[in-house]
């Protein structure tokens, strides 16, 4: 095999990072090669790009992350290539999604700096688990009382995330445009509880079974504007508590006592 030759040479990169299974760095590519054989550097990078162009069309691609090159699925086949595995992707919290996303966008950061900006507390697992899955790593102490660990982000949280470096990280901006607006709740769209939707159901056969003339909306407003139509809206014929005067009322009162006596009279005239 003449190494010289970029596209010979991009036939065995392919088959080096097939068997790896993992990304490949420039540097461990050139330590596979014999130092009478080793390709130069500038004819190792024609090769990949060879190998790159080569898989266009293909199932697969060759994709740069932090760590190196890999040969990888293309994403538009992971669900159905997602299949072969029994177990299912592990699903990770809101909790803990925060605080990478923290870690990431304001690396190097310590524990408390993630607590005051969520507001609340870290759970200490959740660190636990990043640090295990080499996703995280103690790159400092913060020069303060306690001296707390700062944290950052390691190349497996890139390679994972298929990003060759930081810059790579969506913008604050596109992260919003990816959320979906909150959707409000409204009372219809709230469960109906089993007895009270059977009463319902029950009471819509029920005035099925009863014929009734529908009023439609228009014959309605005419019946409101009849009834309106009929209201008295001319109050000044009613006489207002101050235009009466206290003489008319003695008066009157004088006049229903005397009527009363005159009829005690008459009943004592009687007996």
């Amino acid at each position: 095999m003449n190494l010289s030759d970029p596209k010979e040479l991009a036939s065995l990169l392919e088959a080096f990072l097939l068997a790896s299974g993992k990304p490949q760095s420039l540097e461990r590519i050139c330590e596979l090669f014999d130092e009478a054989e080793r390709p130069e550097l500038a004819t190792i990078r024609d090769a990949l790009s060879i190998l790159a162009a080569s898989c266009q069309g293909r199932a697969f691609e060759l994709k740069e992350v932090a760590s190196g090159y890999r040969l990888q699925v293309r994403e538009k086949f992971a669900p159905w290539v997602g299949r072969l595995w029994e177990e299912r992707p592990q699903r990770y919290s809101r909790a803990m999604l925060e605080t990478l996303a923290l870690i990431a966008y304001r690396q190097p950061i310590t524990r408390g700096e993630i607590e005051d900006i969520r507001g609340v507390a870290v759970n200490s697992q959740i660190v636990k688990t990043l640090l295990e899955r080499e996703w995280i790593r103690v790159v400092g102490h913060r020069d303060v009382p306690g001296k707390p660990a700062m944290l950052a982000t390691t190349r497996q949280f890139l390679d994972h995330f298929n990003l060759k470096n930081l810059d790579e990280l969506p913008t604050l901006a596109e992260l919003r445009e990816l959320e979906p607006e909150p959707m409000l709740a409204l009372e219809d769209d709230l469960p109906v509880p089993a007895g009270l939707q059977a009463r319902a159901d029950a009471a819509g056969e029920e005035e099925a079974a009863e014929p009734r003339d529908e009023t439609s909306f228009r014959s309605l407003l005419a019946e409101l504007d009849s009834m309106e139509q009929g209201l008295k809206t001319d109050f000044d014929d009613l006489a207002l508590d101050d235009e009466v005067e206290p003489e008319s009322e003695t008066e009157t009162e004088t006049e229903s006592a005397g009527d009363s006596l005159v009829d005690v009279d008459a009943k004592d005239s009687l007996h």
